[in-house]
């Protein structure tokens, strides 16, 4: 792991104060019994690299947190630091069995662009099930941070429909951050200020 991100990691794992003990173990289990220093972010498209799953989530967590102070300071950083570091939690798998394997096909790999494979040993869940489930096991959460790593792909994903139009403030601040993070910081799209409105009259 590079050295830039290790310290970002570890800055906010700091942050987590008020259940420091149960996030020191769920952390050490991740760390040391999955692929949660290794994997993927994907097998195809964003950080389909290793370490990329990380960098991913210590992302989200960052943007999370510029996007909390300016819009609902009122919630709590070691909230925004779980739900943001742990929503993709589920995508190292299960302990012992990553989620997320090398392709030994090497065409595919190649020609295809897909470097990883799912794992068809790992008991098929959803993704952010899976993350919930993981996390749970190890820490408290309230309800909306249940809600926010669970749902956290908004309303893109079918399964996501019983929250519609109903998600905690929370859920709606990890899902713009886990968009904006993929989908502009990630892919180094520029954010420039749109001066066309005159040629649009």
């Amino acid at each position: 792991m590079d050295p830039e991100l290790k310290q970002r990691y570890e800055k906010l794992n700091t942050m987590v104060v008020v259940r420091r003990k149960p996030f020191d173990e769920l952390m050490r289990m991740l760390e040391t019994e999955t692929s949660w220093l290794e994997s993927p972010a994907s097998t195809r498209f964003h950080l389909c690299e290793r370490h990329g799953l990380l960098r991913h989530s210590v992302g989200v967590a960052e943007t999370l947190l510029k996007l909390k102070a300016c819009l609902a300071p009122q919630l709590s950083d070691e909230s925004c630091v779980i739900v943001g570091l742990l929503h993709d939690a589920g995508k190292v798998g299960m302990p012992g069995k990553p989620l997320y394997l090398r392709n030994d096909n090497e065409w595919e790999a190649k020609n295809r662009g897909k470097p990883y494979k799912y794992n068809t040993e790992v008991t098929a869940m959803g993704l952010a099930v899976r993350s919930l489930y993981l996390v749970a096991k190890y820490l408290p959460l309230s309800d909306a941070e249940a809600q926010a790593i669970c749902y956290h792909d908004g309303q893109y994903v079918a399964e996501n429909e019983p929250v519609a139009q109903d998600e905690a403030p929370l859920t709606l601040l990890v899902h713009w951050a886990d968009y904006w993070t993929a989908h502009i910081f990630e892919d180094a799209r520029p954010v420039e200020e749109d001066t066309n409105y005159y040629d649009r009259a």
